[in-house]
């Protein structure tokens, strides 16, 4: 029988993420596991000094601080339901290999991920960090699919959920 010891739950505080992470926290207290949230943070190019009026290396540091805080009031949550959970922050070009450096890195067992859906050109423009962690990850990985809310629905809807 599977039963994994470190899940990992990537969160970019989407509702699906959200979504993701219930899932991920609750697989985390039936198996006893523990559980990682990772969020990765964008790298921004660095200007010459003389052309930028942008100050770059503070922006980062201020979304960094920013995903950190966000992530200990999701620790603290979660480590009150009895949770064992801790956190990282990454700092990527790539969200999906990140995910993936990560997972292997820290030896996780399962990966629970949501996919947000996007298809057509959104998904040609933007491509899809839940399937370059599907394709590329060497641990199992669960993939939930989250509806987007509709008018007059109180709640997304879970209408697929596959493990891959």
């Amino acid at each position: 029988m599977f039963s994994p010891k470190l899940i990992l739950s990537p969160i970019d505080f989407s509702d699906p993420s959200a979504e993701a992470l219930a899932t991920a926290a609750d697989l985390a207290s039936r198996f006893g596991a523990e559980l990682l949230l990772v969020h990765a943070v964008p790298v921004i190019a660095k200007l010459p000094y003389d052309v930028s009026i942008f100050k770059e290396g503070e922006y980062e540091q201020e979304l960094i601080r920013d995903a950190e805080q966000r992530l200990g009031e999701l620790r603290q949550k979660l480590s009150e339901k009895g949770v064992r959970v801790r956190s990282t922050v990454g700092l990527a070009n790539d969200v999906g290999m990140e995910i993936i450096r990560t997972a292997e890195h820290e030896g996780a067992d399962l990966i629970v991920i949501a996919t947000h859906g996007m298809t057509g050109r959104h998904r040609l423009a933007f491509g899809s960090v839940t399937e370059k962690v599907v394709r590329t990850a060497t641990c199992p990985v669960l993939v939930l699919r989250v509806q987007a809310q509709t008018k007059g629905s109180e709640a997304p809807t879970r209408a697929n959920a596959a493990s891959a």
